[in-house]
């Protein structure tokens, strides 16, 4: 941003992979409610408004941030909060159900993160890959030689990696912004730089 500018370049939020990863966890809980949650249960909605909610705060968050970094920061830290509630959504709905919660080093997470999924079909593709043992397809309590794992948990689990790609992501974004905010301020302090700036200009008659 140069001296001379008071409304800085901003709304790229489609660009943003929180956004893209934010979103595709969206779809995959849309799809997840439909599948395997009780239309009347508390659950049904939370889930679904606790990802709508990453979702919308990174893009509002992305809009404010024409006039007020401090509201951006706000409401990113809103998206990474709303993503963590759904992340202890995913883990209570396979602790209530005897399924397994996979470790960080579990070779299925791994197939997942590499296989850089761009949509929920994606998804559903390594989790089919993962239901026919191709990546390690064996779980329950007692680890590999287990049953195989249901599609149900398949699919939990397969939210929790992407919710926790999500966060990571807002994680090193808030970091940004925060010392976007502490080097540069706000709208208030780009209005006095850009005002002085136009004052100190050639010609001006109110030049000093």
């Amino acid at each position: 941003m140069t001296s001379g500018e008071l409304i800085p370049s901003h709304g790229g939020y489609r660009d943003l992979k929180s956004f893209q990863v934010a979103r595709l966890v969206y779809d995959v809980t849309v799809r997840f409610r439909d599948a395997y949650i009780e239309p009347r249960s508390r659950a049904c909605d939370q889930m679904v408004q606790a990802a709508r909610s990453g979702v919308q705060n990174i893009a509002e968050g992305s809009m404010a941030s024409a006039t007020s970094r401090k509201t951006e920061l706000k409401l990113t830290s809103v998206a990474k909060a709303s993503l963590e509630e759904l992340c202890l959504d995913y883990e209570d709905f396979l602790r209530q159900r005897g399924l397994s919660l996979w470790a960080r080093t579990d070779p299925r997470r791994e197939a997942l993160f590499e296989k850089r999924c761009a949509s929920v079909d994606d998804v559903a593709a390594w989790a089919r890959e993962v239901h026919d043992g191709k990546h390690g397809g064996l779980s329950g309590p007692g680890g590999p030689g287990g049953p195989p794992a249901t599609y149900a948990e398949i699919a939990a689990n397969a939210a929790l990696l992407l919710i926790t790609v999500a966060c990571s992501l807002l994680d090193r974004q808030i970091q940004a912004l925060a010392s976007a905010f502490e080097r540069e301020g706000g709208f208030t302090e780009r209005l006095y730089r850009v005002r002085k700036h136009s004052r100190q200009s050639p010609g001006d008659p109110h030049a000093r």
